[in-house]
C-alpha cells in the first residue's frame, strides 16, 4: 500500500489544531469525541492504523504511539505517518511499542487481572523461521478473549512490537497442562533473553495468526 501524503498532512493538521483541547478537556464526552475523530482520519490512511497514549514520567512528556494491530502489510503507513509528524510540544511521536523494562507484573484488561505469571511459552526456529506458542489458562475463542488480550500486550513487552509483526512466523494458541514444565514449557518472562539469543538466525517475516 503506497501511503496517501494528502490525508497524513490533514490528520496531523487536524491533531495540531486539537491536541491540546484533548488534554485540557475536562468532559470525557468532549475527550472521547476528539479520539474518535483522530481514529476515523487514521482509518482513512489506512484501516489497519492504531494509536493510544503513554505517559513517560522520567521524560516529562506524553507519548502517541502508532501501530498497525499486527499487521505486516501497513508497517509502511506506520513510518509515513510517523516519519511526517511535526514537533508538537510535550508529546513525542513513536512508531509501535517499544520493549518494556522492566516488564509489567500484572495487566488489566477490562475488569480482570492477568499476571504476567500466568502465561507459559514453547518456541522453535526452524530454516530461518521462528515459531510461536503460547499457552493459556483460559482457552477459547482468540477473537474476544481477554486472556489473548493479554498475552498480546506482554508479547509487544516482550519482543517489542515490530519485531513481534516481523520475525514471528507463526503465533499460536494452546491450552496450559497442568504441568508446564513437564511439557518442555518456560515462562512467558524467558522469552526476550531466548529470543535475542537466536535473533540473527531469524528471518524478516510477517505474522500470522492460528
Amino acid at each position: 500500500m503506497i501511503p496517501d501524503y494528502e490525508k497524513i498532512t490533514a490528520f496531523w493538521c487536524e491533531v495540531q489544531d486539537t491536541i491540546e483541547n484533548l488534554f485540557s478537556e475536562d468532559d470525557e464526552f468532549s475527550a472521547g469525541r476528539l479520539l474518535r475523530l483522530y481514529e476515523e482520519s487514521l482509518k482513512e490512511i489506512d484501516q489497519n492504523l492504531t494509536f493510544h497514549f503513554e505517559k513517560d514520567d522520567e521524560a516529562e512528556r506524553i507519548e502517541m504511539i502508532f501501530g498497525c494491530d499486527g499487521y505486516a502489510q501497513s508497517i509502511a503507513s506506520v513510518l509515513s505517518l510517523v516519519d511526517a509528524a511535526p514537533v508538537i510540544d510535550g508529546i513525542q511521536i513513536v512508531a509501535f511499542n517499544s520493549r518494556h523494562d522492566p516488564l509489567p507484573a500484572c495487566i488489566r484488561v477490562g475488569d480482570d487481572d492477568f499476571a504476567l505469571e500466568r502465561f507459559w511459552f514453547a518456541s522453535r526456529l526452524t530454516d530461518g523461521e521462528y515459531h510461536l506458542s503460547v499457552f493459556l489458562d483460559e482457552p477459547g475463542d482468540t477473537g474476544d478473549n481477554p486472556q489473548v488480550e493479554a498475552a498480546m500486550i506482554y508479547l509487544d513487552a516482550v519482543l517489542g512490537e515490530f519485531d513481534l509483526m516481523t520475525r514471528v512466523s507463526t503465533l499460536s494458541w494452546y491450552p496450559l497442562p497442568v504441568e508446564p514444565l513437564d511439557h518442555g514449557l518456560k515462562p512467558l518472562a524467558e522469552l526476550r533473553d531466548l529470543f535475542d539469543a537466536q535473533r540473527t538466525g531469524i528471518n524478516l517475516i510477517g505474522v500470522t495468526l492460528h
